[in-house]
């Protein structure tokens, strides 16, 4: 599934990713995909799966994509 980062708190390591479909999306740190310091920009265009936690939907194994050219 495919959607835009809506805003990341990079000090409390998490957020909310807009989907495709206009759903609200959390995301943690721990869901992203990515060496190093995990964190994520406002705008910035995200493949993910969602998986049902302990605290309902949230985004995992999220992956920065390029927006492609048109």
């Amino acid at each position: 599934m495919t959607g835009k980062v809506k805003w990341f708190d990079n000090k409390k390591g998490y957020g909310f990713i807009i989907s495709e479909e206009g759903k609200e999306v959390f995301v943690h740190f721990t869901g992203i995909v990515k060496e190093g310091f995990k964190a994520l920009n406002e705008g910035q265009n995200v493949e993910f799966e969602l998986s049902d936690g302990d605290k309902g939907v949230q985004a995992v194994n999220v992956v920065v994509v390029a927006k492609s050219e048109e």
